[in-house]
C-alpha cells in the first residue's frame, strides 16, 4: 500500500498533538533498524527479528506511521495493517516511543494521525483492534484513551490463551481490544 501524496504533504508539515518539532510520516526501509531498536528498548513488546521490521517498513508502510525528530530520525512508531477479512478494521501490531519522549502524548498522537489518514482512504475505517498482554497498563491506557477521545466503544476478550503458544514459551494470554468507531 502507498500513501496518497496529499497525506504525505500533510504529514511532513507536522500533525496536531505531536509535541515539539516532531512530525508524522510513513516509514520506509531505511527506518527498519531504528524501529527494531525502539521496540527492543521498550522492554515490553514482543521483539521481532530485524528482518521483520524491514519487511514491515516495505510492505505495510501505507498503514503504519512514524514520528520523526528534527533530523528525520524515527522516535516512535505504530505498525498496523488492514485485516484482509475485515478491511474496515485496522489491526495495530505494535506502538513504541523512545524512552525520552514517553508520557508526552507521542503514542496517542501517532495513533490519532494514523487512524485519521486511514479514515480518509477508500472504504473508511470502522474500527481498530490490537492485542495486549494483561499487565501492560501503558498500552491498555493508550487504547482506552483513544476510544474515549473518539467516542468509541471498547470491548475486550481473550484472543489467544497461553495454550495457543509453543509449549514452554511462558507467553501470557493476548487480550483482543476491539474499538468500534462511531459512524461518521
Amino acid at each position: 500500500m502507498t500513501t496518497a501524496p496529499a497525506d504525505l504533504d500533510r504529514s511532513r508539515s507536522g500533525f496536531p498533538g505531536l509535541p515539539g518539532e516532531l512530525r508524522l510520516d510513513s516509514p520506509d526501509t531505511g527506518d527498519g533498524a531504528s524501529l527494531w531498536r525502539i521496540a527492543r528498548d521498550s522492554k515490553v513488546l514482543d521483539l521481532n527479528s530485524p528482518y521483520s521490521y524491514l519487511l514491515w517498513c516495505r510492505d505495510f508502510a501505507g498503514t503504519s506511521a512514524v514520528a520523526r525528530d528534527m533530523s528525520g530520525q524515527p522516535v516512535g512508531f505504530v505498525s498496523a495493517y488492514r485485516r484482509p477479512e475485515a478491511p474496515g478494521t485496522l489491526f495495530v501490531w505494535q506502538v513504541a516511543v523512545d524512552e525520552a519522549l514517553r508520557g508526552q502524548g507521542v503514542a496517542g498522537a501517532l495513533l490519532d494521525g494514523l487512524t485519521a489518514r486511514e479514515a480518509r482512504r477508500s472504504g473508511g475505517l470502522r474500527g481498530l483492534e490490537t492485542t495486549i498482554e494483561p499487565g501492560n497498563t501503558a498500552s491498555e491506557r493508550l487504547f482506552a484513551a483513544y476510544a474515549d477521545r473518539h467516542g468509541a466503544t471498547l470491548t475486550r476478550e481473550v484472543l489467544f490463551a497461553p495454550g495457543h503458544f509453543p509449549e514452554g514459551d511462558g507467553h501470557a494470554a493476548e487480550v483482543l481490544h476491539r474499538i468500534a468507531l462511531p459512524a461518521r
